[in-house]
């Protein structure tokens, strides 16, 4: 099956309101809006005085307003004021009954306040050296009980040395027996206990030395190796210094 023909023929509007004809024109033309009646120079001033002194109603009935509104004003001000009065007549009352009562009372309290005072003071003295000596016992209390966690503290620090002391002890006579009866299985075990005990505190000596020598040892390295890193430092700085001064 062929495609369908969608083409549509070109019609040119000019030609076509050409053919057309004249248009019946509906409304006022723009010869009619110019010709239109317009007033003159006079009539227009007069309009424009009419504008500025506005209109008499109009004047009037703001008058009235503002008289209307003037009176109501003064009322409610009226009323405030005499509020105000009324309010601070009860004040200065309730002032004066407050002074009369205060003064009553406190001629009938002076009395019972001198009697009082000295009882009060009595008893605040007594309670004072009450609370001086509740708080010295206190103090040494305190004091005691701190002083005997300490000492236990110590006594249970120096009990876990010493068994750690007597741990390491075993553990050392028992590895040189066995590398004895390794080295000589034939020779018969020593009778006297003296010679093991020189022998294990001999070893413990050289075990520290070494040590000591690792630890030493170990310094020089580190100082050694901070020495180097210093000079490679130096070098480094005094190489940019020179660069830049060349550049400069």
């Amino acid at each position: 099956m062929g495609k369908r023909d969608n083409r549509v023929a070109y019609m040119n509007p000019i030609a076509m309101a050409r053919w057309r004809g004249p248009t019946q024109s509906v409304g006022p033309t723009i010869q009619d809006y110019l010709n239109r009646p317009r007033p003159t120079w006079e009539e227009v001033k007069k309009q424009l005085e009419n504008k500025k002194t506005g209109s008499k109603a109009l004047a009037e009935f703001e008058e009235k307003m503002n008289e209307n509104w003037k009176k109501e004003l003064e009322k409610s001000r009226e009323k405030l004021l005499s509020g105000n009065e009324s309010s601070s007549k009860k004040r200065e009352r309730k002032r004066k009954k407050k002074k009369k009562s205060c003064r009553s009372s406190s001629s009938s309290s002076s009395s019972d306040s001198s009697s009082s005072s000295s009882d009060s003071e009595d008893e605040e003295k007594k309670q004072g050296k009450k609370r001086k000596k509740k708080k010295n016992r206190s103090y040494k209390s305190s004091q005691s009980s701190t002083y005997e966690s300490e000492s236990e503290s110590k006594e249970s620090v120096k009990k876990k040395k010493k068994s750690k002391d007597e741990t390491e002890k075993e553990k050392d006579i028992r590895s040189l027996s066995k590398k004895r009866k390794k080295s000589y299985p034939d020779d018969k075990p020593l009778s006297s206990e003296s010679s093991s005990e020189s022998d294990f505190e001999e070893d413990v000596q050289a075990k520290k030395k070494r040590r000591c020598e690792e630890r030493e040892q170990a310094k020089e390295k580190v100082k050694k190796k901070k020495k180097k890193q210093h000079k490679k430092r130096s070098k480094k700085k005094k190489k940019k210094s020179g660069s830049s001064h060349k550049s400069r």
